[in-house]
């Protein structure tokens, strides 16, 4: 039997710099996994993203690339731990999609050598019931980036996110200071932005925190802007019978 599941923060959000996400899947009650992402910038910051590519390759270079590079990031994630596989590709300059394998949930973005010691993750399944915790604050968020994909952590650390510089910073102080350098359009497009889950699960939910939930379906809608700054610990977890 497997669960279907949208894991509602992981991770993968991190590099979605402004823009548009979901995530789809199945869980395995043996902790293996299967999602799908599907993610999009918006204009702005599709524009910015390009420009610091023609700083560094050059305008023709940038311009013959896609804005994110979907097989770069894939190879980036693939040395991941708890990853099985995982391939992207562009279904536009801006926008990516396709398949992570998990090989087992519990040792995602584990430490090296620490086997089923995530630092973001506990995933518990009884003859009872279950459940799905996630975590991220302001000293788990850089260590997560760091193993999930250099050019997502070139791109952050391009806008200013304190997710990667470890700044600490407000909400506010934040998109003003993502105004000052890059205008306001830029700052409302991360203001702007959301990750949205849909979970559903085998038995009956009986407690979610950090979302939504009518029978077994959990519904999660997660702004970007908490996730870049971490101005407060972000803490998601469902259990259900």
């Amino acid at each position: 039997m497997k669960i279907r599941f949208f894991l509602p923060l992981i991770f993968f959000q991190v590099f979605f710099i402004s823009c548009a996400a979901t995530i789809n899947g199945s869980l395995a009650l043996n902790g293996s996994g299967e999602l799908m992402l599907r993610a999009s910038l918006e204009s702005r910051t599709s524009a910015l993203i390009r420009s610091f590519s023609a700083v560094s390759l050059g305008p023709e270079a940038a311009r013959s690339r896609p804005v994110i590079d979907g097989p770069a990031i894939a190879r980036s994630m693939a040395a991941a731990p708890g990853i099985a596989e995982v391939s992207f590709t562009n279904t536009g300059p801006s926008a990516i999609e396709g398949p992570i394998g998990i090989s087992r949930v519990d040792e995602f973005l584990a430490l090296p050598g620490n086997r089923g010691e995530s630092r973001f993750i506990v995933y518990e399944q009884t003859p009872s019931g279950g459940r799905l915790a996630l975590s991220l604050d302001r000293d788990s968020g850089p260590q997560l980036l760091a193993r999930i994909s250099r050019e997502v952590a070139d791109y952050l650390a391009a806008l200013m996110a304190p997710v990667s510089t470890g700044e600490f910073l407000s909400k506010g102080e934040y998109l003003a200071l993502v105004t000052s350098i890059y205008g306001r359009g830029v700052a409302d497009e991360i203001a702007g932005a959301k990750i949205r889950a849909f979970i559903d699960f085998p038995g009956p939910i009986n407690a979610v925190r950090g979302g939504t939930y009518t029978g077994r379906q959990a519904v999660f809608e997660v702004p970007l802007l908490d996730i870049l700054v971490l101005e407060t610990p972000l803490n998601y977890e469902i259990r259900w019978n």
